[in-house]
């Protein structure tokens, strides 16, 4: 399950006193009644029988087949996808159920057993891939030409033969894949269980993390403060486990990079989202030749509209003063969302509507809920669901807009089956950021006058500093990480000298960040669940700056072309998606491109008044 976007831009408080509304919780029947239903007994069962099954009548017979027998193979491959399907449907419903409850201990060991039976399950399918890959060229060409049942897998299958260099004898795949629960997969859950637990007092009130940082954006400069510095001491006091979870998942890491030949510690990552590592090269230094630009120059504005010579951290997202900025109702932010989904595609709107009518989104904030934003694609045969942290700011109205992007991605892709549906990290960012752009632009049509439409542009900008700005930084942070880490252990105080120095080369000089800024690396989730995930937002959010150029200067048939776009899921390289735009991301220029938005926006807001000063 991939959470979603991280930053100090929150997405759950608790007692706020904004008046939401009522706010839906998600109804995961459409998955299983509950942790006893006979429907998921039975799933988890017939995982293991039909995985034990399939491997007894196909394991060593891969290459027979593919030279006599291609239709066979083609039904061979069906055959693990409504296999890899149903166990994905039961880790989906314990994954869902633990991210709405990440402390009951009943979920906790539901979760655990859960990961352990399909674990164990697929065990008995690692041959099939690997198998394979060990047939020759060819013979798979000349198969999948002459089956139509096997050639309607042809993308599924020529994406596997891409890990074909990187794969291991099948008893050391197996050690490796069977140990992941006792290693990272343990790791993991201890980081996501700590996190939840912790208990953070500002103003004499207890609160998880995501409140707390919540209040880093706080109109009050000294409530800003408070809540900074007992963040960073909760942080502080359990700096000791979140350095042995990091030094111990990059050690994994670099173990399995080099029995596998992945030369630089970001390649695994490059090659599972289907990017070149030159293109993400490009992207990286277009993005840090442009902090000056872009995160630079709009920290100088904000500083002066807060009347500081210098910021600290806990000024990075301070509303502008002088400003109240608007509050969003359940009812108000579904209206905003589903108008400018609509405006632009019919379609789009009727897919986003399913998520409030049939109770696929979780919005309220839950003590112990998982932070942050994500929509999880479950399997193509149900649905994905939403969850949120909303509070009614206008960035929550941004987040919403987000996640039904990608949920209306996923929903569009199901049809290509649960091997082909999923799409790369870097363009599955696309749909959610344009629909955050759409909404954007919505919203500063309606702005009432200059004051508003120069709150809605700060805020933009600063979300995509976020994204992208920001996301470079973390991923230059990692970068640090990994390639020290195979010099020795790295200890708090270095993970700290990494953290800090990408954060002020990303800020500017603006910002002055002292001592306690130094462990904010370690809440992050994205370094533990999924290192080097983080470019992916930048990607996204630059090629869809690109992309919506194209759609403002398209005629007709530009609506067409996206969700043909969408409904391709996994099927087609980058290259091959953005080709009817127009667009190619290998193009150096294509990034400068998606930055120059930014700039744009940056000049707009500067145009109006004086900068962001009220």
């Amino acid at each position: 399950m991939n959470a979603d976007r991280d930053s100090e831009v929150p997405r759950e408080a608790e007692g706020t006193g904004m008046a939401a509304g009522a706010l839906p919780e998600w109804n995961l029947a459409d998955l299983y009644a509950g942790m006893q239903s006979p429907a998921y007994r039975d799933d988890v069962a017939r995982s293991q029988i039909e995985a034990e099954d399939f491997e007894r009548r196909y394991k060593g017979r891969l290459a027979g087949l593919a030279a006599d027998a291609a239709d066979e193979l083609g039904r061979a491959v069906g055959e693990y996808e409504a296999i890899e399907e149903r166990m994905g449907r039961v880790i989906s419903y314990a994954g869902l159920l633990h991210a709405g409850d990440t402390v009951d201990p009943a979920i906790a060991k539901f979760y655990g057993d859960a990961q352990e039976r399909m674990t164990a399950a697929s065990s008995h399918l690692l041959f099939f891939t690997l198998e394979l890959n060990l047939i020759e060229d060819a013979v798979l060409e000349a198969a999948m030409t002459a089956s139509p049942v096997l050639g309607r897998y042809r993308p599924w299958l020529e994406d596997l033969r891409r890990e074909k260099p990187y794969q291991l004898e099948d008893r050391i795949e197996r050690l490796f894949h069977e140990k992941s629960v006792t290693g990272r997969a343990a790791w993991n859950r201890l980081f996501d269980e700590t996190l939840a637990e912790l208990e953070f007092t500002v103003g004499g009130r207890s609160m998880p993390l995501e409140p707390a940082l919540d209040l880093l954006q706080d109109r009050d400069r000294a409530v800003r403060e408070q809540a900074a510095r007992e963040i960073a001491r909760v942080l502080k006091s359990q700096g000791r486990l979140f350095t042995q979870i990091t030094n111990t998942l990059a050690k994994d890491k670099q173990i399995s990079d080099d029995w596998r030949g992945f030369r630089d510690p970001a390649d695994s990552r490059h090659l599972a989202n289907r990017v070149e590592p030159e293109v993400v090269a490009a992207l990286v230094e277009a993005v840090r030749s442009a902090f000056p630009r872009i995160s630079h120059r709009y920290y100088r504005m904000k500083a002066r509209a807060l009347g500081l010579d210098r910021m600290q951290f806990w000024d990075r997202n301070a509303p502008l003063p002088h400003v109240p900025e608007k509050e969003y109702g359940w009812e108000d932010a579904r209206a905003v969302v589903l108008d400018a989904y609509q405006r632009f595609s019919p379609a789009m709107a009727e897919i986003a509507g399913r998520f409030f009518d049939l109770a696929w989104i979780d919005a309220p904030v839950r003590r112990g809920k998982a932070p942050g934003a994500f929509s999880h694609p479950t399997v193509p045969s149900v649905h994905p669901y939403v969850m949120l942290n909303y509070l009614g700011r206008p960035r929550d109205v941004m987040t919403l807009a987000h996640e039904l992007g990608h949920g209306v991605h996923q929903v569009l892709a199901a049809d290509q089956g649960a091997l082909m549906a999923q799409t790369p990290l870097t363009l599955a960012e696309t749909a959610s950021v344009f629909g955050e752009m759409l909404t954007f632009r919505s919203l500063l049509e309606r702005a009432a006058g200059p004051q508003e439409r120069r709150v809605l542009l700060a805020q933009k900008i600063e979300d995509m500093i976020n994204t992208v700005v920001r996301q470079i930084a973390f991923y230059l942070f990692e970068r640090k990480v990994h390639h020290e880490r195979r010099n020795g252990e790295l200890t708090q105080d270095q993970l700290g000298d990494f953290w800090m120095a990408v954060q002020a080369d990303s800020l500017g000089d603006s910002f002055t960040l002292d001592d306690d800024y130094r462990s904010y690396w370690s809440y992050i989730p994205h370094f533990i669940h999924s290192p080097f995930y983080v470019y992916a937002y930048a990607f996204g959010d630059c090629l869809v700056n690109s992309l919506y150029a194209v759609y403002q200067s398209a005629g007709n048939g530009f609506e067409a072309r996206y969700l043909a776009m969408l409904k391709a899921g996994g099927t087609m390289h980058h290259r091959e998606l953005l080709a009817p735009f127009g667009l190619d991301a290998s193009e150096p220029a294509f990034w400068q491109k998606g930055l120059s938005v930014i700039e744009g926006l940056i000049d707009e807001l500067e145009g109006i008044g004086k900068g962001v000063a009220a």
